[in-house]
């Protein structure tokens, strides 16, 4: 059983340690931290707590370091959420209030996420089980060429966007054969609204591999491959996606890798590995405490996900009622105060900023 004061310790112990990079001793503690005791005292402690597997001695004769099971119980009960400077906080409402399209939202999320972290960032695109298509807009080009004249190749080259109830974007460029024109491009437009406007996208998919043509004869495979392209986009929309941002600092951190961190490198490139992670952290969310909102999951936790060697913390936002996570990767020896902070802070304001547009 650890007492008051051993969990005391415990707490310098991980603060210093991510502070320094170095092993933490009884001497330090006693001479940074006001604990009133001798550093004999502080040395029964930490033994208590190495034998709770709380703290490792990393080197004979060194001083210990926190393990995977230290820093749980430091995040589970330790860990005070540092509040986030005016400066951090003035940066998310500037950064993110210029925001555009839902593409843009999360590009700025996770770039301010690495900025303030200095970890990897990741945020999920919300889930499109509930989305709709809210509107498909076809726009004129011209010829494939790049002319904007009607004239020259029979081929005419479009901008096809599909507009989902939940902000999401897709464009797609179309070469078309023949001459269009338009008025017909507005038929055409109207015609594919009719079918898939307000409908889910896996409706809006099923209505569009039915839709058979019964116009101009001319048009017919203009109309295929519209219909093609739009198939296209609506599963580009059902699938799950992830943006990132922020690989670099994960260089910058090597020292904190047994070995290379080419593997974490290479693991975090399979974004299927990712959302399975970011999936089973919402399901049991496991490292949330005292309503803060975040979930962490700490070293071995994430083995078999091949991130053994690192944590990952993840909070929830909303986007017209649809769900998502974001969160940052790092090393086991991160500030884990300021980054649940970060990680919190971002996910609220993405979530008011989506419910908004």
């Amino acid at each position: 059983m650890v007492s008051d004061r051993g969990l005391d310790v415990l707490r310098v112990i991980v603060q210093d340690y991510v502070a320094s990079r170095e092993p933490v001793g009884s001497k330090s503690i006693v001479d940074r931290h006001a604990f009133g005791v001798s550093a004999a005292t502080i040395r029964n402690d930490m033994a208590l707590l190495e034998e709770e597997e709380l703290i490792a001695a990393p080197h004979t004769s060194s001083g210990r370091i926190p393990t995977d099971k230290g820093y749980r119980v430091f995040v589970d009960h330790l860990a005070d959420l540092r509040p986030l400077t005016p400066a951090q906080r003035q940066a998310i409402e500037t950064f993110l209030g210029h925001s555009g399209d839902l593409d843009d939202v999360l590009a700025r999320s996770v770039r301010l996420l690495s900025q303030l972290t200095h970890q990897v960032a990741l945020v999920q695109y919300p889930s499109l089980s509930r989305a709709k298509v809210r509107h498909i807009e076809f726009v004129l080009l011209g010829t494939s060429d790049g002319s904007t004249e009607m004239t020259g190749p029979v081929q005419t080259r479009i901008l096809s966007v599909l507009i989902t109830d939940s902000g999401g974007v897709e464009q797609r460029v179309v070469d078309l054969p023949g001459r269009i024109d338009e008025v017909t491009l507005g038929e055409l437009r109207a015609r594919f609204n009719t079918t898939a406007v307000g409908l889910s996208m896996q409706e809006a998919a099923l209505a569009l591999a039915a839709l058979v043509w019964i116009g101009a004869p001319e048009l017919t495979d203009a109309v295929g491959l519209i219909t093609t392209t739009l198939g296209e986009q609506v599963g580009a929309n059902r699938q799950d996606k992830l943006v990132m941002a922020g690989a670099a600092n994960l260089v910058r951190t090597e020292e904190d890798f047994q070995g290379s961190v080419y593997p974490v490198l290479e693991a975090i490139e399979e974004q299927v590995v990712l959302l399975r992670l970011f999936g089973e952290m919402a399901t049991d969310q496991r490292g949330v405490s005292g309503g803060r909102g975040v979930s962490v999951s700490i070293g071995r936790e994430n083995a078999p996900f091949g991130l053994g060697e690192t944590s990952v913390l993840s909070s929830g936002y909303t986007s017209h009622g649809n769900l998502a996570r974001l969160g940052v990767l790092g090393p086991t020896r991160m500030d884990y105060s300021n980054n649940m902070a970060a990680v919190r802070a971002v996910a609220r304001y993405l979530s008011r900023l989506l419910g908004e547009n």
